[in-house]
């Protein structure tokens, strides 16, 4: 039996971390042919073809208002999830996409919901990402339905259309085994801030839904639970139609706690998890306003300290459209199209400027309202996430280990030291975290987290993470600078190398610097 009074989150969590006298017991022959398919097939369906809205709009396009709709919506689901790029294999080629995934097996599959629109009958469509495409494969009005199973989150009473995510667990479970979870989740918020950053393109806002009857969800699109589970729901508020701009409501809803489970199997121990994690269809009343306690706080202010502003002018995307059913923010868009996870950074420092622009973009929406990108965009709770920097090479800063306060917008110093040697070490030997110029840890006090929302909260601060993780990306690339995330590492020797307090557990890692020229 699991000890005592420990939460089934902090149980896996415990038991999915990486650990140098065990890793390599860990270890397996994959079996490469056996490799899942990162695509979702039908038998029937009807396909909508999105690619022709693709190209460069004609004068007779820019008039044309159901041409309009369609580009907009074209252009959405290809700058959040797209392939972006192809890797020559042996057989059929690997196809990357402008959302990021450990190990390229992109586990979340994209679907949209319409209500019933002139150009988008009522039902449930499929996002085929390889011929850019939506597939309808069920024609039945399932608005009322969706409606229910997310406890009637009033978004969806003024809203035509949503995004839904799911994911397909064993694509990943197939690499990363148990801890796979963990990447399921920071790879879907990877591409929920895709999905708000090119909602920003084409004049729809994002309301992030986490918390839903699970089981309701998953039996609404015909899933098999055990393979494929809804994680996410989005309804997408159209900004051209004013009776769509609404207010913002709470984005995450607790599940049970459970601390009397039974001795799970390697290998069992994800399915177990997830269904542990699931809401239950509920006839109780939801209060939908937005909670204050979900305000992020700053912590970790010593008296003697060094304290770094990060106050800096914004990182700019584009001009503003005069016209706003014209494309905007043309930098944005071609940085989703160009982001490309590093491989190799050249050791060099990036200067102090450069990581305030990066912190800026990813922390302070609140600075991006005028170039029409969302000052309060969702996620689920970043009161609950909290960011340290290892700083190796920052021209302008001192080595060492610090805190970010996004509120106060300055970075706390806690340990004084070149950390290169160890976060080599940390980094599961990978030369990323060596030859970075800084690395970034996002993290999280697990036990109070499950006290807030339950065994449920570990998806939300994973995705969190991953959201705040895209943010970084496109803000790397925009300023030429190399990125790349890092979901495997020795998980408590983070907190003990770097001076971590022990109850922030490690979620995710994105190392930053010069890309290291070919």
């Amino acid at each position: 039996m699991p000890e005592s009074q420990v939460s089934i989150a902090r149980h896996y969590h415990e038991r999915t971390k990486y650990d140098p006298k065990t890793i390599y017991n860990r270890s397996q022959n994959l079996e490469w042919d056996q490799q899942p398919s990162p695509y979702k097939e039908y038998k029937i369906g009807i396909p909508y073809d999105l690619k022709q809205y693709l190209t460069e709009e004609s004068d007779t396009f820019a008039n044309n208002l159901d041409e309009i709709w369609w580009r907009r919506l074209s252009r959405l689901l290809f700058c959040s999830y797209g392939l972006t790029g192809m890797i020559p294999m042996i057989g059929e080629p690997h196809y990357l996409r402008t959302s990021p995934s450990a190990g390229g097996l992109y586990p979340a599959e994209l679907y949209l919901v319409s209500r019933g629109t002139p150009l988008l009958p009522a039902g449930l469509y499929n996002y085929q990402v390889k011929t850019h495409s939506l597939l309808h494969f069920w024609e039945n009005e399932v608005w009322t339905s969706l409606q229910s199973a997310c406890f009637w989150n009033p978004i969806l009473e003024h809203t035509q259309l949503a995004l839904v995510v799911t994911a397909v667990f064993f694509r990943s479970a197939w690499r990363y085994q148990d801890r796979a979870y963990r990447r399921v989740f920071l790879d879907a918020g990877h591409l929920l801030g895709n999905i708000e950053l090119s909602c920003a393109l084409n004049n729809y806002r994002p309301h992030l839904i986490g918390g839903f009857a699970d089981e309701a969800v998953n039996q609404l699109f015909y899933l098999d639970s055990q393979q494929e589970g809804a994680i996410v729901v989005i309804p997408l508020a159209d900004l051209l139609d004013v009776q769509q701009n609404l207010s913002l409501t709470r984005t995450a809803l607790p599940s049970p706690t459970q601390t009397d489970y039974p001795q799970v199997s390697d290998g069992e121990l994800l399915g177990y998890f997830h269904q542990a994690t699931q809401i239950p269809i509920s006839s109780n009343k939801v209060d939908w306003r937005v909670s204050a306690e979900s305000q992020p706080a700053d912590k970790y202010n010593f008296p003697f300290c060094l304290k770094v502003s990060t106050l800096t002018a914004p990182i700019h995307w584009g001009a503003r459209a005069e016209n706003r059913s014209e494309n905007r923010l043309e930098d944005l868009e071609n940085t989703l199209f160009k982001r490309r996870s590093t491989r190799a950074y050249s050791g060099e420092a990036i200067t102090l400027e450069e990581l305030k622009a990066l912190l800026d973009f990813t922390y302070q929406p609140q600075h991006y309202a005028e170039q029409d990108l969302s000052d309060t965009p969702d996620y689920f709770d970043l009161s609950l996430v909290g960011t340290f920097l290892a700083v190796s090479s920052v021209t302008g800063l001192e080595e060492g280990c610090y805190y970010y306060a996004p509120n106060a917008q300055e970075l706390r110093q806690i340990r004084f030291k070149n950390f290169r040697r160890e976060l080599h070490f940390l980094c599961l030997g990978q030369d990323l975290g060596r030859d970075a110029a800084a690395v970034l840890f996002h993290t999280a006090d697990l036990k109070a987290a499950v006290q807030r929302y339950g065994d449920r909260v570990y998806r939300y601060l994973h995705m969190d993470a991953g959201h705040l993780g895209q943010r970084l990306n496109l803000a790397a690339i925009r300023l030429n600078l190399g990125v790349s995330g890092i979901g495997g590492f020795f998980d408590d020797q983070v907190n003990e190398v770097l001076g971590i307090p022990t109850d922030e557990a490690v979620l995710y890692i994105t190392t930053l610097g010069r890309p290291r020229q070919r």
